[in-house]
């Protein structure tokens, strides 16, 4: 084994840091303008960064110095209350929009070029011709390629006004080197990753965060569900970090029926906002069942208490993230803002379900190494509870607080080393690049598929995986697959199909012997 066992947890963790990182950081509702009054305290701070800039002996970057003092001050506050510097915010704000403006492709470096994964359906550069394995050369007069390829600065070159247009000189294999014209358009983010007939009468839709966008894809993939004749959902949380709540609140609003509470938020005053669902409702007779695991955070957590509490659904899978603190965005006129946490929120039962933060940051972004540690992740009976925090819901079931949403069925996580590092090969991008390879080296079969005739024709046999894995030992990385090639065959073949036809078909053929989803189907065949 190439991976030592010492770095077990590091790999366990990884997905968490990236949902939870965004997730925290980005629930929160529209801010209103405030204005504050003189405050002397305020003065000081102003003075003492004005003699640094003007009478310190040496020359002092006092940005930097702003910067460090007001994260030292959030970091006091709680983990969520954060800064977000100018630089970071656009592209923060542009990912929670939904869209963005730009010429509509998914791409990364290649050796020295910028080669085209897919193209997004309906966008500006599909429309114009350009298609997966397109090596893009320049955009306009600007060279993107090279071996000083710097990738932080590839996607302004890429976006621009709306209705804007960019030059792109294309090399494509078996035609050469073209020029083409691309009107840069809206390029939507979609938040719902897919939706399906997964068993009989028994729809899925998955949901990778909560934007501005969420409410009307989910809207959608929903309608079009019940037009199939789906009588039961499940509605996938896994992973999901979390977002906007205004989404969340719709979303449960379909299911709920008029004037129940959906959940509360309470201030520092002790003012209270209550959330009821409204007679909108279009799914509120069928069955329900929520799937979450530690990923799963603030709006996730918001729309899994409403069904729960409300005895509305099955909440299927492992105790969520326990996010529970609401944050709003406030500008500090230089282009960076804050996010600060002005209440917390609570399930209809009065559950908080914000764990524990009074032991410092590091230990509370340490909390998931914890329950790996005691045994969680494998075993309902470890989980921790207590009895002080003891909830009621009108069926009469027993929920508790404080620290995440409990799950009325648990699934353990594989925490073998093999299936974690698979899936941390699946995650992290090395199993992308062998698939972009190999699907390069037949582009025109590839690109001529519909997604059916994929699902169907391509088989992923040993010898595809065998060269994954010699792929891996040519950059140092061993594995012992042992009994996990069969699983590692279904992810190879999920990113070819992801990078060819994008996340629908990728969560389908995933989705395939996934022990969560195999538990929501027995349960609805039973009921």
């Amino acid at each position: 084994m190439g991976y030592s066992k010492k770095y077990l947890p590091f790999f366990l963790g990884l997905a968490l840091g990236a949902g939870v990182f965004l997730g925290s950081k980005l629930n929160f509702s529209n801010p209103s303008a405030k204005l504050f009054s003189y405050n002397p305290k305020k003065e000081k701070l102003n003075r003492l960064i004005d003699y640094i800039d003007y009478e310190y002996v040496d020359e002092i970057n006092t940005d930097s110095i702003v910067e460090v003092t007001v994260n030292r001050i959030l970091e006091n506050l709680d983990p969520h209350s954060i800064y977000i510097p100018s630089e970071e915010l656009e592209g923060i704000t542009e990912s929670m929009q939904g869209d963005f403006i730009g010429i509509g492709v998914s791409y990364y470096p290649y050796r020295d070029t910028i080669s085209v994964i897919n193209t997004i359906k309906g966008g500006p550069s599909e429309k114009s011709g350009i298609k997966a394995g397109d090596r893009i050369l320049m955009a306009n007069k600007d060279t993107l390629y090279g071996e000083r390829l710097v990738r932080d600065g590839l996607a302004n070159k890429l976006k621009g006004e709306l209705n804007s247009q960019v030059q792109l000189r294309v090399y494509r294999k078996g035609t050469g080197v073209f020029d083409v014209m691309v009107k840069r358009g809206r390029v939507p983010l979609q938040s719902v990753d897919a939706a399906y007939v997964l068993d009989d009468k028994l729809g899925y839709i998955k949901i990778n965060r909560f934007a501005e966008t969420t409410y009307k894809e989910f809207k959608t993939a929903i309608d079009k569900l019940l037009d199939k004749g789906v009588q039961s959902v499940v509605i996938d949380l896994r992973d999901n970090g979390g977002g906007f709540i205004a989404p969340a609140l719709k979303m449960a609003d379909e299911f709920l029926k008029d004037d129940v509470l959906i959940m509360f938020t309470k201030n520092k005053k002790g003012a209270i906002e209550n959330n009821y669902a409204t007679d909108k409702g279009s799914f509120e007779k069928g069955k329900v069942y929520v799937l979450i695991n530690e990923n799963s955070a603030s709006a996730s957590e918001i729309f899994a208490g409403a069904i729960q509490d409300n005895d509305r659904g099955i909440i299927v899978g492992r105790r969520s993230y326990g996010k529970g603190l609401v944050q709003r965005e406030m500008a500090l006129g230089d282009g960076s803002a804050v996010r600060l946490t002005i209440s917390r929120y609570y399930t209809p039962t009065g559950r908080s379900i914000q764990k524990p933060y009074g032991n410092g940051n590091k230990e509370y972004f340490n909390e998931y190494l914890e329950r790996y540690k005691n045994g969680e992740l494998q075993n309902a009976d470890s989980i921790q509870v207590a009895d002080s925090l003891k909830f009621k819901t009108p069926g009469g079931k027993i929920l508790y607080g404080g620290g995440g949403i409990i799950p009325d069925i648990f699934v353990s996580k594989d925490t073998t080393r093999v299936g974690e590092t698979l899936n941390y090969m699946l995650r992290s991008g090395r199993m992308g690049g062998y698939v972009f390879e190999e699907l390069d080296k037949n582009r025109v079969f590839y690109n001529d598929l519909s997604e059916e005739e994929f699902d169907e024709k391509v088989i992923v046999d040993d010898t595809f995986a065998e060269g994954f894995l010699n792929y891996l030992r040519e950059r140092g990385v061993e594995i012992e697959l042992e009994n996990y090639k069969d699983q590692l065959k279904k992810y190879l073949k999920a990113t070819m199909a992801q990078q060819l036809f994008g996340t629908g078909i990728f969560e389908r053929i995933i989705n395939r012997d996934d022990i969560m989803i195999n538990k929501v189907v027995s349960l609805s065949k039973e009921e």
